[in-house]
């Protein structure tokens, strides 16, 4: 699966040190989960990661997908941190076509009675 002569990291590391994930453990438990390079199905965090490979994996909600361009020799500034990829599908532009509602709370807060008639829109779920 590796070549000895190819300089390698561990995957979980990588991730870290590319700014994807603000812990390692955070970046571990996400290649336990599955995380695929290459194509194959990997779940253990100490699996190499080398200049080359594509890496797929859920970020949040969305899927990425990366090719490794270097390792990294520390987790250093996001300049960085962009140097050591190449993202092969870039996140939408937001031209209002997201079909992830948005959660940012866009006017004011439902009065009393706002909420009330929610409730009963809701069938009275509130009510104890």
């Amino acid at each position: 699966m590796t070549d000895p002569g190819r300089p390698t990291d561990r995957i979980d590391r990588w991730l870290w040190q590319a700014r994807f994930f603000k812990t390692r453990s955070l970046a571990a438990r996400v290649v336990a989960g599955g995380l695929r390079v290459n194509g194959a199905r990997i779940t253990k965090p100490a699996a190499p990661v080398g200049p080359g490979d594509v890496l797929t994996f859920t970020q949040g909600r969305a899927v990425r997908v990366v090719r490794v361009l270097a390792l990294g020799q520390r987790r250093g500034p996001a300049s960085e941190a962009q140097a050591l990829y190449d993202d092969l599908a870039p996140p939408a532009a937001g031209d209002g076509d997201d079909p992830a509602p948005s959660t940012s709370r866009t006017g004011p807060r439902p009065t009393k009675k706002d909420r009330r008639r929610i409730d009963d829109i809701r069938g009275g779920e509130s009510e104890g």
